[in-house]
């Protein structure tokens, strides 16, 4: 059987050795590159093609989000696995959002880790055991597959306006690609608001993994 190619993206070096250990100590996994940066890790990616990539959500050069987007978009295929020290219901979404396969903090075990690597590759999501007590049971079964999303009132232009705001654009951002003013933008952000009585960004990206806008619900 083919091994399992996973490449390892993290600024911290002593945390991408002892990652590497622990998988290459697995029978049919495999570390085949690391970088400790987002942009070069978009060149690795040219070059060969993993089954997975281990990301940190802060990296130099480009952030885990953005690569993740990216890898998303040009290779989905590949499953991401975020790895954060941060223990927010914001960059959990968001990392959904972005097309995240799983959700780690860097204090999980070693062993969590192997588990997570082996639900992702089954076809599953993971969330760290200690976030999943702490988030709304939404995200939690979100993470599992077994949300059903209900009726939407918001109008195609509301729903592509509320898709780039949880693809993480700006209102400066979705002007320009949606060719309407920054006024026009601000509209429709209190009209989302409004019709589905919610407040910040959060809520309003873990709506828009739970309709269906985003990567990570594909």
């Amino acid at each position: 059987m083919t091994d399992y190619r996973i490449i390892l993206a993290d600024d911290h070096v002593m945390m991408r050795e002892g990652i590497k250990t622990m998988i290459d100590a697995v029978p049919g996994l495999a570390v085949t590159g690391e970088t400790g940066d987002g942009l070069k890790l978009l060149k690795l990616l040219k070059k060969s093609l993993p089954d997975m990539v281990i990301l940190d959500i802060s990296m130099p050069g480009l952030r885990g989000l953005e690569a993740a987007r990216e890898i998303h978009s040009l290779y989905p295929g590949v499953h991401v696995l975020m790895l954060s020290m941060h223990k927010s219901e914001e960059f959990l979404s968001m990392a959904l959002a972005a097309g995240a396969k799983g959700y780690l903090l860097k204090e999980d075990s070693g062993d969590e880790l192997l588990q997570a690597i082996d639900r992702i590759r089954n076809g599953e999501t993971y969330l760290s055991r200690k976030l999943a007590s702490a988030f709304p049971s939404a995200i939690i079964s979100i993470c599992q597959g077994t949300h059903n999303a209900g009726p939407d009132p918001l109008t195609p232009r509301e729903r592509q306006v509320l898709q780039m705001i949880a693809e993480g654009n700006t209102d400066r951002q979705i002007s320009d690609q949606l060719c309407i003013s920054v006024r026009t933008v601000h509209r429709h952000h209190a009209n989302i608001r409004s019709k589905l009585n919610l407040k910040g960004t959060a809520a309003l990206v873990r709506y828009a993994i739970a309709q269906g806008y985003t990567p990570n619900h594909s």
